[in-house]
């Protein structure tokens, strides 16, 4: 046989298929916000009807089955006279990234081979440098030996001993196939057993758009890939060092974890720019799942739509790969992100705060400060008092870099508000005018942050805020110290800004939560050679999860869905009682998701199956229910544990309708399953949202919940 033969018959197969399973036509998702470019055409993106060949079923050779899809790919472009596509998608989806006019687009969107037609759009990262606590809590010393997680991200800095290739990684990843791209600032030579890949991709983005100093390569440009690699697989036992702190040593939540890099996130001459390209995320899925991830963070931001980013990540899961996404930090301004099934979408809680106060005569006011030396009293300055000349008191207010007076700021404490630049922008800035400290102000209501500063800094609120300046009119030579406070290990409570779910949806988001205030990790040196910094950000809680989540793969023989399950069924409280629709199955604990007791598996095809409309959401066996109205649901659950194990179920925290499950108890051997039903009874018409959790526990004190809500 010849290739010439092979793609003659994956021509005529995949039209033929293509045919059969054309389910209607689409119509194009369009941004606003791009503007046409290269003679009227834009970047679209084709996914075609179908899987990849991570969801493939068929039983066809993988290469056969490229073929095929390469050929429906070459038979949709030239129906509309398309050009060369920019990038061609297998693995976790059939489609391609290619330059359109918009007759094209609405064309290819008529075409029944075309499932999905999306122009490119750049999307935000799900994450901000911050607030205080340092390291991660709750998980063990060692874990994720023999895994790799893919981190579709900004890159990394490798330079760093969390990413060194050091003794007691423990065994090596068997199924992993994936290789080593260079360039600018990263040689092939940089990959090794503790970096096992990296690859980027701009094309997307647009490598005309990139600011002046951005790497063509996996480096790491922005710091925030490299935050997120080390929360979620850096070494254990690293020493920290960072000017004024003891912070002791490190460890990321697997350790023994190995990373593969996707590099498709970038910065723009304007950070306001900065972001990552449709185009460029589904590339990098989908080459990850060709090299055979374990595990797949994504901390980009998205709506609730099941767009081609989507898509990919449902080919990820097909290739029973555990993926992880952020929610997102919009807080009720936009639903959660990953409103699929198919990903363990995560929201975020505070952590361990460290405080600081502000003392003088008559005055304690307690914020947010991470250095652990105090100063001598000192007189107190208003930034917008101090202009640098050429500069104007509504720069100097907010301190930018080089608004303030060298001369009337030295050996003071200057007041700034925030705004404008970065919080460390603004120490950065007091600093250079040789100041001795700074008070950060917040001018609207909202969080105080425990940064890493570059002068003694006390954050605070704007109650606190008002406070302070009355004291200063009362007291206009008046001296002020900054000294710290200790620290607040308050219950977590959900963050304001953590994204809420959609009530009108198929399933509850995000899935769990998690810290996602100030937590520690590595980054690229900054201009003052420090290669630690705070991070918060549901991004933060997500690399925290996938790194759980490597983990727990690395000890069970589990399913990517029994993955999920575990993480949800042994989530924890959080403090506040928030709605499940913000909160989900609730705060991830490592430790309880090592002995989950019972798991809910999904079937291979039922996700795919739920997409293209040929299974409901409520029969989809997720550990979690997103009801509207009452009727009866079931469940299947099977005993992943090592013994036999009796189980009784509850139902509790409802307060608006009847929610029972039958059977009310059941004894599984391992291995085990058993299905159950939840029903749903009420008063007739329309009811507010309701919430609650079934609760199956087991003789030896095991708990299973799963989260329900019930919705109008």
């Amino acid at each position: 046989m010849t290739r010439s033969w092979y793609s003659r018959r994956a021509l005529a197969g995949a039209l033929t298929a293509a045919a059969l399973l054309a389910s209607g036509s689409l119509a194009v998702t369009a941004s606003a916000t791009e503007s046409t470019r290269d003679h009227g055409t834009d970047l679209y993106l084709v996914t075609l009807v179908g899987p990849g060949t991570a969801g493939d079923r068929s039983g066809t050779p993988a290469y056969d089955v490229r073929l095929a899809e390469t050929a429906a790919q070459d038979a949709t472009l030239a129906a509309v006279g398309a050009a060369t596509p920019v990038y061609r998608w297998t693995t976790a989806l059939n489609g391609y990234a290619v330059r359109l006019t918009r007759s094209q687009a609405r064309a290819l969107a008529e075409n029944p081979s075309v499932a999905a037609v999306e122009r490119n759009r750049v999307r935000r990262l799900a994450g901000v440098r911050a607030p205080a606590g340092l390291g991660v809590q709750d998980v063990p010393g060692l874990g994720g030996a023999g895994t790799v997680i893919g981190l579709v991200d900004s890159g990394l800095w490798p330079d760093s001993p969390l990413f060194a290739d050091v003794r007691g990684l423990g065994r090596a990843p068997t199924a992993f196939r994936g290789s080593c791209a260079s360039g600018p600032g990263w040689a092939t030579e940089v990959c090794d057993r503790k970096i096992v890949g990296a690859h980027w991709y701009v094309d997307g983005f647009g490598a005309d758009r990139l600011r002046t100093g951005a790497s063509l390569s996996p480096l790491d440009d922005s710091g925030h890939g490299t935050l997120v690699a080390s929360i979620a697989a850096g070494n254990s036992g690293v020493s920290v060092h960072v000017p004024g702190q003891r912070a002791g040593t490190y460890s990321g939540a697997a350790p023994q974890a190995r990373l593969a890099v996707y590099k498709a996130c970038w910065t723009a001459p304007d950070p306001r720019d900065d972001g990552c390209a449709s185009a460029d995320l589904v590339t990098a899925i989908d080459r990850a799942v060709a090299d055979r991830v374990d595990v797949l963070n994504l901390s980009v931001d998205g709506g609730r739509a099941v767009d081609t980013v989507e898509r990919a990540l449902l080919g990820a899961a097909e290739a029973d790969i555990v993926v992880v996404g952020a929610s997102g930090n919009a807080g009720t301004r936009e639903y959660a992100a990953h409103a699929s099934p198919w990903v363990t979408s995560v929201g975020g809680t505070t952590g361990v705060t460290r405080r600081g106060e502000v003392t003088g005569a008559g005055l304690r006011l307690t914020g947010a400060m991470a250095a652990r030396r105090a100063t001598h009293p000192r007189r107190v300055v208003l930034g917008a008092r101090v202009p640098a000349a050429g500069s104007t008191p509504d720069n100097s207010r907010y301190c930018l870099p080089g608004s303030l007076d060298a001369g009337r700021v030295a050996g003071r404490i200057v007041v700034c508000e925030r705004g404008q630049v970065g919080r460390v922008d603004k120490s950065a800035a007091v600093h250079r005018a040789d100041g001795a400290g700074m008070i950060l102000l917040n001018v609207t209501r909202g969080q105080v942050a425990a940064d890493f500063h570059a002068v003694p800094t006390v954050h605070l609120a704007k109650d606190d805020g008002r406070l302070l300046r009355a004291w200063l009119r009362e007291h206009p030579r008046g001296r002020l110290s900054l000294r710290p406070d200790g620290v607040s290990r308050t219950p977590d409570r959900l963050v304001a800004w953590s994204s809420a779910g959609d009530p009108t949806a198929s399933f509850l988001k995000p899935d769990v939560v998690g810290t996602a205030v100030g937590v520690l990790g590595a980054t690229p040196p900054s201009p003052y050679g420090r290669r630690w910094d705070l991070g918060s950000g549901t991004s933060v809680a997500a690399a925290r999860t996938s790194g759980i989540a490597a983990t727990l793969i690395s000890r069970h023989d589990w399913t990517a869905a029994e993955v999920r399950s575990a993480l949800a069924t042994t989530a924890g409280n959080v403090e506040g009682d928030p709605s499940l629709i913000r909160l989900g199955a609730g705060r991830t604990r490592a430790r309880a998701a090592d002995r989950p007791g019972l798991a809910f598996a999904v079937p291979p095809g039922d996700y795919r199956a739920w997409l293209d409309g040929d299974l409901a959401a409520t029969d989809l066996n997720t550990p979690s229910l997103l009801l509207h109205g009452t009727g009866t649901v079931t469940r299947t659950v099977t005993n992943v544990g090592t013994r036999g194990m009796y189980y009784s179920s509850a139902a509790r925290g409802f307060s608006r309708y009847d929610v029972s499950v039958t059977p009310a108890a059941f004894s599984l051997a391992p291995g085990e399953s058993a299905t159950f039903t939840v029903t749903v009874n009420g008063p007739a018409g329309a009811q507010p949202i309701d919430d609650g959790y079934v609760i199956w526990r087991g003789a030896n004190g095991n708990r299973v919940r799963v989260p329900v809500v019930i919705a109008r």
